[in-house]
């Protein structure tokens, strides 16, 4: 019988989801290749819900393997949300081998599809072989597929997906072959949103492409949120650091997320600050007078727009003024 895995709901509402994870046929040509591709589970990841999300709809595609075509979920977040994180901690605690392939408008559809290429036959001549593109590799199975930037990839690489993701379910290869998405092939991705930040190549996505995604937002963390991250990630980090760290977080995203241009910020907090860049600014400045100022001056502003960074330090002013006095670890 197969491992299995349980998946709980982080709001309390829906009772607990437990699924089998997939399993690697041994007769696989890359065997030894795709379980190198099974992600680690990360003993700090905290489920803020995307999870237990992805669990209820593998649960509905379980229960009904004759009833649904597959849904391909999207997540649809600012930088440093931990879009991409998500779906692979999805694919630890799965057991599928993880192929996060980024969508860009430099990318042709012949690297992600594949093409024929000509290799030497020994003999001084050449022989013309196929060789599967990135996209085409990881649809051989078994496989959790990351889409990443799906609204930054050119136009030829979207319409060469379009019978996959559709009930068609199979991809078209220039060579004749016909490669069918499979049980144990999941495919999700991600992007930003189309607005006016500063998220180069990305574009509105084509209607009929977009209609063959699920698509979910993930929104900045709350102030419980990330305290649960700090503590879940750094337990002997001092309460008033974890407390400064999320209330700074929070009000930058709340203004990084405002409707109105005249006060909001372009640069957000995002988690790769808050939860590595931020912790290690403490530790090197845990014996300075105050540990937060230099880590924020040293560690954040650098990352931020110059024009926000008067913003940056009203949010500053109005929340912490001075960093706790105590060491921070």
């Amino acid at each position: 019988m197969p491992e299995t895995v349980v998946f709980e709901d982080p709001s309390g509402i829906g009772g607990p989801i437990e699924l089998p994870r997939f399993e690697l046929p041994d007769g696989l040509a890359d065997h030894d290749q795709r379980a190198a591709k099974i992600p680690t589970p990360d003993p700090h990841y905290v489920d803020l819900g995307m999870l237990y999300r992805f669990a209820q709809v593998e649960a509905v595609r379980r229960a009904n393997p004759d009833g649904f075509v597959p849904l391909h979920l999207a997540v649809r977040g600012h930088m440093g949300t931990g879009k991409d994180h998500d779906i692979e901690q999805f694919a630890a605690r799965m057991g599928l081998p993880y192929y996060r392939i980024p969508l860009t408008g430099e990318v042709r559809d012949v690297t992600l599809i594949g093409s024929t290429k000509l290799h030497g036959d020994g003999k001084g001549g050449t022989e013309s072989r196929w060789e599967d593109g990135d996209i085409t590799r990881a649809l051989r199975g078994p496989s959790l597929l990351n889409l990443s930037e799906l609204n930054a990839a050119g136009a030829e690489t979207l319409f060469a997906l379009h019978g996959l993701l559709d009930r068609y379910a199979a991809l078209d290869l220039p060579n004749g072959e016909t490669v069918a998405l499979r049980d144990d092939v999941r495919v999700f991705g991600t992007m930003n949103p189309t607005d006016l930040r500063d998220y180069a190549g990305t574009q509105t996505l084509n209607k009929a492409f977009a209609d063959r995604w699920v698509i979910w937002e993930k929104a900045f963390p709350g102030v419980e949120q990330v305290e649960d991250m700090l503590r879940t990630r750094y337990p002997s980090l001092a309460a008033a650091y974890v407390t400064a760290i999320a209330r700074l977080a929070s009000e930058v995203n709340a203004s990084f997320e405002a409707v109105d241009a005249g006060t909001r910020v372009e640069t957000p907090l995002s988690l790769r600050s808050i939860l590595d860049r931020i912790p290690t600014g403490l530790h090197i400045h845990a014996g300075g007078d105050d540990p937060l100022r230099s880590t924020w001056e040293e560690f954040v502003l650098p990352h931020v727009d110059i024009y926000d960074r008067d913003h940056y330090e009203t949010v500053w002013n109005a929340v912490v003024r001075k960093g706790p006095s105590d060491r921070p670890f």
